[in-house]
């Protein structure tokens, strides 16, 4: 079963009596008499990150997926936790530091304040990030509305493509490597995004498992479909220019993850205000489809034409 499967089938009941708990069924708790925002998320090499061999740059990866949680719920991610495990030889004096640097250098990019956490001895390495932030209204999941436009913040697929190439699969040139390599361990979060979100925005969450396996997530418990165009998809200007000089297609690089992006939805009359938010922020926030009724189905368009949605559905936890 998928991850979604078993939460359902064990634990959502659980949680009956705790609103602030989104019937298991969002990426955050929020207590509404305390103001109190929480995400949980865990990270194991192998599955998350291929290998240990830039602490420095994974700590930083770890710490960006994790908040982009918060940020994609409108909310300023402010106290982070860390949990890690680990053993000698990826604990290593040498690592530490650079952890330690690492983690200082985020503090300081994001106005974070690491609070606590745990450390135990494990074979692989493995890091639990919980996020803390504090708002009067989250934006939640199952919230969009017919007609609405599907917005995705920032460009996606580079993080995918720098995966491929620490795994060997792919060869490029000194340049293209650094770009790629750059984007996966540290995503361009549109982190000043939270302040404006609440403005527009009918429902969010961030691309982590991969757009089609997340807008299914987005909108799983309404009555709704969801259409969009592979030819709206933004990507940066070097995979453009990886895609023309290999011969390769947009489709392959788009679903994988791993994008820390914010898709969201928004009433068609908010065009103007989100353009120009765009614009002041310098945050590029693109129209890739919209949201039909239900009794149209979920769609993926290339040109116009419909492409089989259940070869690009994104990474799934298995059990």
């Amino acid at each position: 079963m998928n991850e979604s499967e078993l939460i359902k089938k064990y634990f959502q009941k659980l949680s009956k009596k705790n609103p602030g708990a989104k019937n298991l069924n969002d990426d955050v708790f929020f207590d509404k008499k305390s103001n109190l925002v929480v995400s949980v998320d865990t990270y194991n090499e192998g599955i998350h990150f291929h290998n240990f061999k830039y602490p420095d740059l994974i700590i930083k990866k770890v710490l960006r997926s994790s908040i982009s949680d918060l940020i994609s719920k409108g909310v300023k991610p402010e106290f982070f936790f860390i949990s890690a495990s680990g053993n000698k030889k990826s604990f290593s004096k040498k690592n530490l530091k650079l952890i330690s640097n690492s983690i200082k250098e985020e503090q300081k990019k994001y106005n974070l304040k690491l609070s606590g956490g745990d450390t135990t001895n494990s074979n692989k390495v493995s890091f639990s990030i919980t996020t803390i932030g504090f708002a009067k209204k989250i934006i939640e999941r199952n919230k969009a509305k017919v007609e609405d436009d599907i917005y995705l913040t920032g460009n996606i697929g580079d993080s995918f493509l720098g995966l491929k190439i620490i795994k060997n699969k792919i060869n490029v040139n000194s340049n293209l490597k650094k770009y790629f390599l750059n984007q996966y361990y540290c995503p361009n979060l549109p982190f000043k995004f939270y302040k404006y979100i609440n403005k527009f925005a009918h429902t969010s969450m961030d691309v982590s498992d991969g757009l089609i396996s997340d807008i299914k997530k987005l909108v799983s418990n309404q009555k709704i479909s969801f259409e969009i165009h592979i030819n709206k998809i933004p990507i940066s200007n070097m995979l453009k220019f990886y895609l023309k000089k290999y011969n390769k297609k947009k489709q392959e690089y788009l679903f994988s993850g791993d994008d820390y992006q914010v898709i969201f939805t928004s009433s068609k009359k908010n065009r103007i205000l989100i353009k120009k938010i765009s614009n002041k922020m310098n945050q590029k926030i693109t129209i890739i489809g919209k949201i039909n009724n239900r009794f149209k189905k979920n769609s993926l368009l290339l040109n116009n034409k419909p492409l089989n949605l259940l070869k690009f559905q994104g990474y799934y936890h298995k059990f």
